[in-house]
């Protein structure tokens, strides 16, 4: 096995991606949510560490979007995971998400949206389907959320060397 690149520049960036959700919830946890801002955070269902009721599990068994607006309730934010407390169906669940099984992440009112490859960092293999921003978009539209194509969507596909 070839010995890994000290500055292998397209895991340097997807570090520093992984990092702007954290930021933000780690924002959001100590000062709440400034003015319209929303979080909309997608993620496995399955990766190791990610702690949801069996009831959610059934219902989304590979991936669940969750909305940090108004109603959610001791947002803690770590270096690896984060948990909160959000209602379904009127009855307060606690998740616990680590960083690591996101698969996006959006602020629709501040027109940011990042998405990470498949297969990064322990997901699935790197041919599963990944949605584009148009697709995005549309899963937006389906779920009341503003359009964000037209916003800061960043494909980290665009910094890996080919052949990766």
């Amino acid at each position: 096995m070839a010995e890994e690149d000290p500055l292998d520049y397209a895991r340097l960036v997807r570090e520093a991606l992984r990092d702007v959700p954290r930021q933000a919830l780690r924002l959001a946890a100590s000062e709440g949510l400034p003015g319209d801002h929303h979080f909309y955070l997608t993620f496995r269902t399955s990766h190791p560490g990610v702690a949801i009721s069996p009831g959610l599990h059934a219902r989304y068994p590979e991936e669940m979007t969750i909305v940090l607006q108004y109603e959610y309730r001791d947002l803690a934010v770590g270096e690896e995971a984060f948990s909160v407390t959000l209602r379904f169906g009127g009855a307060p669940e606690r998740l616990h998400v680590p960083f690591a099984a996101l698969v996006a992440f959006a602020d629709p009112a501040a027109q940011f949206g990042v998405r990470f490859e498949a297969g990064e960092e322990g997901g699935a293999p790197p041919e599963a389907p990944r949605a584009d921003a148009r697709e995005t978009a549309l899963a937006a539209e389906r779920t009341g959320a503003p359009d964000e194509a037209g916003g800061n969507v960043v494909d980290i596909r665009a910094f890996r060397r080919r052949g990766d």
